[in-house]
């Protein structure tokens, strides 16, 4: 494919490649691009020597060099062409135009716009317009009510892939307001919040007979979607059909159009309405509600080629530090793999993903499918569980105060007990609190969940 509006190649990345510029103005285009480094512009591949060093080098000048902060808009991902090694840039349109080089500011020689197949200096009066008109509302500007939240969950988390929070992570996160106030999107990740995401459950097609209501909340966000991704991979039973040669097994959703919703909904979900995303299981489908449309520049087209316009980049740059998404863009064309463009429904106010049960209804599942079900479950989840879960799963006979637990364990420290035994269980939804909303109420007490049962029976 030659070069295009949205499709920039580069030989290889050396003193006279201007990185920063090429990124700019795809940062400025609503339609964002692509940049790839090791094809030269008759479309062949080159390949690149280092492409580790490369990719760090990259990833550094776009950090450090451009404002604002492109963090979350752009990835960097390697890729085999020609049996040569090259390097993707995907740089989304971002929402805080205009974008600039840092040596050179708001000018002529610092923002740049795409044009054709080529990065032209954007016209000052453009800059001015942009500048007016830019985007403050975002949950990055938005200072927290609160200003006494902690992120050991959020750090714990970043352990577990390997990264250490260093005491300048609220800064290099983007946690901080312009004044270097704690903003929402801290408020979001912070141990305690007031943010809770519904799953509610009905027993027919329609909201009058609502016979589950669960809240997964009032803690990290990273730790809700976990929640939410577990109960729903619960709630997806196989449903098996034995013909006269084989047995097809069909889950009621697909598994990866079903991920991808779940952490779309979350990611891009307006949260400076203050109205956390909901998910509802009806008899014949499961509907994922996300509140805000298509963002200003954004149309339906655009949404489902998958153009990746971030409404929260901040959330998106952690989410996917944590492996939680793959790469910008990519969540769409996944869920279309599965399902067609009718499963979305576009309003001024939200956006909602509505997924049809595979084969019979919820409902109608025997008994000897939810065997396989619970069978299918535990199995996944036993995976994961260390002996200390093992432990801590063995000695519950119903509702137990973190004391009791320990003094079952024979174990005298807290902290310990907390991060080997406690939390891990609580993440993968086998245990859950009493008082959710309030985490740290002197009469908290913790108890297995439906999953936490499963997996103890299996044990």
């Amino acid at each position: 494919m030659p070069e295009t509006n949205r499709i920039e190649y580069k030989r290889e990345l050396n003193s006279d490649v201007d990185i920063e510029k090429e990124v700019v103005s795809f940062l400025n285009y609503h339609e964002g691009g692509l940049i790839y480094i090791g094809i030269d512009k008759n479309e062949k591949a080159i390949g690149i020597s280092d492409i580790d060093r490369d990719m760090l080098i990259i990833k550094d000048r776009i950090k450090n060099n451009i404002s604002p902060s492109a963090m979350g808009l752009f990835d960097i991902v390697s890729e085999n062409k020609e049996g040569k090694d090259i390097i993707k840039i995907i740089v989304a349109g971002g929402t805080e135009k205009p974008y600039f080089k840092k040596k050179f500011g708001m000018t002529e020689k610092g923002c740049f716009i795409r044009t054709g197949t080529a990065a032209e200096p954007m016209p000052q009066a453009m800059i001015d317009k942009l500048f007016a008109s830019r985007t403050r509302n975002s949950i990055g500007k938005i200072k927290s009510h609160r200003q006494d939240l902690n992120f050991e969950q959020l750090k714990i988390y970043y352990e577990e892939k390997g990264h250490t929070l260093t005491k300048r992570f609220k800064q290099n996160l983007e946690l901080l307001t312009e004044d270097d106030k704690l903003n929402y999107v801290a408020y979001l990740l912070a141990d305690e919040n007031g943010t809770s995401i519904k799953v509610a459950k009905y027993s027919g097609t329609d909201r009058i007979d609502l016979i589950e209501n669960n809240e997964y909340g009032y803690c990290s966000l990273i730790k809700a979607t976990k929640r939410v991704l577990d109960k729903l991979e619960l709630e997806n039973k196989t449903i098996s059909k034995i013909t006269s040669k084989e047995r097809i097994d069909t889950r009621i959703w697909n598994a990866v159009a079903l991920r991808e919703a779940i952490i779309n909904a979350i990611i891009h979900n307006d949260y400076t309405r203050e109205v956390p995303p909901k998910f509802e299981i009806f008899s014949d489908r499961l509907e994922i509600t996300s509140y805000g449309g298509l963002l200003e520049g954004m149309s339906q087209d655009d949404f489902f080629d998958g153009l990746s316009l971030p409404r929260n980049k901040e959330l998106m740059r952690v989410y996917k530090d944590l492996g939680m998404v793959e790469q910008l863009g990519s969540g769409v064309p996944r869920i279309l793999q599965a399902y067609n463009k009718d499963c979305f429904i576009f309003s001024e106010n939200y956006l909602r993903m509505t997924f049809p049960v595979t084969g019979i209804v919820p409902s109608q599942v025997t008994s000897q499918v939810t065997s396989q079900v619970t069978e299918q479950v535990t199995e996944q989840v036993t995976e994961q569980v260390t002996e200390q879960v093992k432990k801590l799963l063995e000695i519950f006979s119903g509702e137990h105060s973190r004391q009791e637990l320990q003094s079952k364990l024979n174990l005298l420290h807290r902290e310990y007990f907390r991060i080997s035994f406690l939390q891990p269980a609580i993440d993968l939804n086998l245990i859950e609190l009493t008082i959710p909303e309030k985490p740290n109420s002197s009469k908290q007490k913790y108890r297995l969940t439906e999953k936490g049962l499963l997996v103890k029976s299996k044990l």
